[in-house]
């Protein structure tokens, strides 16, 4: 029996191109064989899938005879020929894994190769800003505890001072040549060497602090710049702020942004909305009124007559641009009615409702 490829992605199969694919991504990430938990079947038969529906033609064959006819001699059903005759490309892939600790260079590079260069673990935290904060920007200077690179020996393992030897294991050639069985059959990969971490050498004397490691748990204070007229739920990259690793590069740190909900201002694009409540006989007869923005105070004429949910708009007191300019900021005028009329005040209006006002 063929395979149910859509079943296997868990998408229907009126599913666009661009769902199949993020459907693969998710699956792919989650089953990658070098991944702790990872399931290498399984990553197998959803990257056999991804290699039909992927492909406008080949999905066109299998949803019509249930099976394609390129390449390979296994049809649908097969696994071979991927980076030929089936045009599957594994490096779209790298940057999606990357971000885990491990690529697909892992697997599929060759035995002339060069070593995947070592990466510290990603890292994220919250940052919560008030409004004002995320209107125009602010830098916050937090303290996280992360593991870094030792302040002794500078991430080296060695005692400063320590003579370096050339490491036996690599030969000081800082990589290693590793053959292992996979579903694609042998493969030799090229590994950063495990005993100097792929600098090639060995200190003669460890680094008393971080004992050899090069790193080690510590706080650090970072500072995190935050650009104008960020949103709720924005995240900040922070490349090479992440945790640090023995011979190779940090990885990154990830701000996700909170913003305090401010009871004045709401935020719409580039532009800022506050409401102004404005008594009955100010909305008839006309008023001038002062208004909070947030650069102070400014004053704004309440005309004659005005509607209620009418808005008034004051320039370049909304969200600042990159181009150097700012947005508006419109005041939305609430018209508040009295609950309690007096006798007098009756009287007034019933004079008002005559005059068919």
């Amino acid at each position: 029996m063929q395979k149910d490829y859509y079943s296997i992605l868990g998408v229907q199969k009126n599913a666009s191109a661009d769902e199949i694919k993020k459907a693969f991504h998710k699956l792919a990430h989650k089953y990658h064989p070098d991944k702790a938990g990872g399931d290498a079947d399984k990553f197998k038969e959803a990257s056999e899938a991804y290699s039909v529906l992927g492909d406008q033609k080949k999905r066109a064959e299998y949803d019509t005879y249930g099976q394609t006819f390129g390449g390979g001699g296994n049809g649908a059903g097969g696994f071979g020929g991927f980076s030929g005759a089936q045009g599957f490309d594994f490096s779209q892939f790298q940057d999606m894994f990357q971000g885990a600790g491990f690529d697909f260079g892992d697997i599929f590079s060759g035995a002339g190769g060069a070593a995947r260069t070592r990466r510290g673990r990603d890292i994220s935290i919250d940052l919560e800003l008030t409004f004002k904060e995320s209107i125009f920007g602010v830098t916050r200077r937090v303290l996280i505890t992360k593991v870094g690179a030792c302040d002794t020996c500078r991430g080296s393992g060695g005692k400063p001072g320590a003579k370096l030897n050339q490491c036996k294991n690599c030969n000081g050639a800082g990589k290693v040549h590793e053959t292992m069985q996979s579903f694609f059959g042998a493969v030799t990969t090229v590994q950063p060497c495990k005993v100097c971490h792929g600098t090639g050498k060995i200190p003669e004397e460890k680094c008393a602090t971080c004992r050899g490691e090069g790193v080690l748990r510590k706080q650090e204070e970072i500072s995190i710049a935050v650009p104008p007229g960020i949103d709720r739920g924005e995240m900040i990259r922070m490349s090479g702020s992440g945790e640090a690793v023995q011979g190779g590069h940090p990885g990154d740190l990830y701000v996700k942004i909170h913003i305090a909900a401010d009871k004045r201002f709401t935020k719409d694009g580039i532009n800022i909305i506050t409401d102004l409540s404005v008594k009955l006989t100010d909305a008839i007869l006309g008023k001038e009124y002062t208004v909070p923005t947030l650069d102070g105070d400014e004053e704004v004429t309440i005309a004659p007559g005005v509607s209620h949910g009418e808005t008034l708009r004051i320039k370049n007191k909304g969200v600042p641009t990159r181009a150097g300019k700012r947005g508006d900021l419109f005041v939305r005028v609430n018209i508040v009615l009295p609950t309690k009329l007096s006798k007098t005040v009756k009287g007034l209006v019933e004079k008002l409702r005559e005059e068919g006002v």
